[in-house]
């Protein structure tokens, strides 16, 4: 499991909901993008981010390239969870660096089945911030509902 999750979506239905799936890791939370960038900064031991693409201040793919360029986050896996689920919103997602794409609404078990494959793919290598074990970026779950992940 990671050792903190950062939920970035403006909704605070889905950050109850989060802390009720990982009761038991950290999760950091964050309203909006600029907020979330902020909570990064001060939270080095961020191991997975589940972000929304339509939020206030800055979108998701703002959000998402921002941390792609950072070295010392690049490596952190994302995953969108979004309204957006249309083929062409998941391959927007993926070609800008997200690990996964889940569309909302989604199971519980869907994102409880995700976190453990992504963690084994993404091993922090728990040095320095930011610093992890190469690994192939993890296929999408179609709009369709079925995929390796």
């Amino acid at each position: 499991m990671p050792r903190r999750i950062l939920v970035i979506d403006d909704s605070t239905l889905i950050h109850k909901l989060f802390q009720m799936l990982f009761d038991h890791t950290p999760l950091v939370l964050a309203g909006n993008g600029a907020e979330a960038l902020r909570q990064l900064g001060e939270a080095p031991d961020i191991d997975l981010i589940f972000l929304d693409i339509n939020m206030p201040k800055m979108n998701g793919l703002e959000v998402l390239a921002k941390i792609k360029a950072n070295p010392d986050l690049a490596a952190i896996p994302i995953v969108i969870i979004s309204t957006e689920g249309k083929e062409h919103d998941v391959i927007r997602g993926l070609q800008a660096g997200a690990a996964a794409y889940v569309k909302k609404p989604f199971r519980n078990e869907e994102i409880l089945r995700l976190v453990p494959r992504l963690m084994e793919l993404y091993k922090p290598a728990g040095e320095a911030k930011g610093s992890r074990a190469a690994a192939p970026v993890a296929a999408a779950r179609p709009a369709s509902g079925r995929g390796p992940l």
